[in-house]
């Protein structure tokens, strides 16, 4: 999958076209980015309403290609490193979302199916 990227697009479009992939993850933007691993206030955008300009400190046009295969920490990692743009991934766990910090070795593929099998049996 391709995510463009320009300081345009809208964040809820973003988190729209991530979860139709990965339907039991959900990606959050931070107000101001940091660097993955590092420490951070992590104040998470409030407006899905937001634009990334708003958000952002590399500010060119471009794309983020998302593979099943990626791990979490390569897609926070990409939209850092290449756009200036600070993301979190959540996992769906019963009723609650877990933000993936500890489990960020997973591939994107083994949170999704984790993510499903946890709502399954909290059902």
């Amino acid at each position: 999958m391709k995510i463009i990227i320009n300081d345009h697009r809208k964040i809820f479009a973003i988190q729209e076209e991530f979860n139709t992939f990965f339907p039991y993850l959900k990606l959050e933007f931070l107000s101001k980015p940091h660097k993955p691993k590092g420490a951070s206030a992590k104040k998470l955008v409030k407006s899905n309403n937001s634009t990334l300009g708003e958000c952002r400190t590399i500010h060119r046009k471009g794309e983020i290609i998302i593979s099943p295969e990626m791990t979490t920490i390569d897609l926070e990692e990409n939209f850092y490193n290449d756009y200036g743009l600070g993301v979190l991934i959540f996992r769906k766990s019963g009723k609650v979302w877990l933000e993936t910090t500890v489990t960020n070795g997973w591939t994107l593929k083994e949170q999704n199916v984790q993510g499903e099998d946890l709502c399954k049996v909290s059902k």
